[in-house]
């Protein structure tokens, strides 16, 4: 099991504390796998200074693409893509 910081801009890691929100969409710049933990620190854009406040999610499923991946890459470049939770 691993430890995976990120930042966390208020918004978001708002919408997270209040389990609302049970995804998160990230650059694949780093591993990932079933049963790590990301460790969230909430970042002030503002100040460009941490909080202090922090969430720990265990991750529960991991799925990564390219934007190849489906064969839709100039669709996907002008449309976007959604992230639905369920």
């Amino acid at each position: 099991m691993a430890i995976i910081k990120k930042k966390s801009w208020p918004a978001s890691f708002k919408a997270v504390r209040s389990q609302g929100k049970n995804f998160e969409l990230r650059l694949a710049d780093f591993k990932a796998k079933k049963g790590d933990v990301l460790l969230m620190r909430e970042w002030n854009p503002k100040t460009r200074k941490f909080t202090g406040k922090e969430l720990r999610r265990k991750i529960k499923y991991v799925l990564k693409f390219g934007l190849n991946d489906y064969g839709q890459r100039k669709k996907i470049e002008k449309k976007g893509l959604y992230v639905l939770g369920f």
